[in-house]
């Protein structure tokens, strides 16, 4: 398995600790996480943060120490963007500010470009 060395995304170091959090009980070495886009939301894409197995067109990165799968066509929309992990009032959960997003959702999880 290539793993690509340049970061089409970046992981704040609140995102890494909960994301470490989350997926340090995985014991199932076949899956890693999945960071994507699949249509939907209420502005048209909504973001993919998951656990999942390596498909054919996946490339794997290692980001911050995680190994993460991305399918190249999603590429497009994820390059530059930045994961962050929020516990605020006003906002609590992962929070993906996208250079590439023409407008958000007001909850912040799906985007148009």
């Amino acid at each position: 398995m290539e793993t690509i060395s340049s970061l089409p995304v970046t992981l704040t170091s609140s995102a890494k600790e909960e994301l470490a959090r989350l997926f340090g009980a995985n014991t199932d070495a076949s899956k890693m996480l999945r960071i994507g886009v699949k249509g939907g939301g209420c502005s048209g894409l909504s973001y993919v943060l998951e656990m999942d197995e390596k498909k054919e067109r996946d490339e794997v990165y290692e980001i911050e120490g995680l190994p993460c799968l991305i399918d190249p066509a999603h590429q497009l929309y994820l390059f530059g963007m930045e994961i962050d992990w929020k516990t605020g009032l006003d906002a609590r959960g992962f929070v993906f500010n996208n250079p590439n997003a023409s407008s958000t959702c007001g909850c912040g999880t799906s985007f148009a470009v």
